[in-house]
């Protein structure tokens, strides 16, 4: 299994290790962060973090993509994650997601790390279209997509009865808006 690192001077999106464990409890206990993620409440045991790591490692051996570990370029330390989720079952299509700490919101680096993402989804896995998953309240994560070149197309009830917003690009568009301008 071959997960890519993809990197900018200011991050790295690399494979998860062990030793980010705690890294990611103490992301995944931060109440505010995760409040539209999942069941919205905060999984801060070590266990729960290993087992997402887990989970994400193994959708890389089985679908050809998954999450990055998103780390600081300089430190190397874990401040978020961000890459992609394509389960067959009761998903609405290949999404990408993004997470970063809160002392880190508004200085660009879920944009920075979802172009990263974006980008190489494109170019690697073949799809028309990379969906991104809302809750309607979380505006920051809008803002982002809306940022990416995303577009509000649709909603989805989840299989929990929670409606959310489905944001959409396509190949398209994305090269179209990284085309250089004459």
């Amino acid at each position: 299994m071959n997960i890519p690192t993809l990197s900018t001077d200011r991050i790295v999106l690399r494979a998860f290790r062990e030793d980010d464990t705690p890294a990611l409890a103490k992301l995944h206990s931060d109440a505010e962060l995760v409040r539209y993620l999942g069941s919205g409440r905060p999984e801060p045991s070590l266990g729960k973090a290993w087992d997402y790591i887990a989970l994400h490692t193994g959708h890389w051996a089985l679908k050809g993509c998954g999450k990055w570990a998103l780390a600081d370029a300089k430190t190397d330390e874990l401040i978020g994650r961000v890459g992609y989720i394509d389960c067959p079952y009761e998903w609405p299509g290949l999404e990408l997601g993004w997470v970063v700490a809160r002392e880190l919101w508004g200085k660009g680096y879920a944009s920075e790390a979802a172009v990263l993402a974006l980008d190489w989804g494109f170019r690697t896995l073949g799809r028309d279209e990379i969906i991104s998953i809302i809750h309607p309240d979380n505006t920051r994560s809008a803002r982002v997509a809306e940022r990416l070149g995303e577009r509000l197309v649709r909603s989805w009830t989840t299989p929990s009865d929670v409606t959310l917003g489905i944001y959409a690009i396509t190949r398209d568009e994305w090269h179209a808006a990284r085309r250089p301008r004459s």
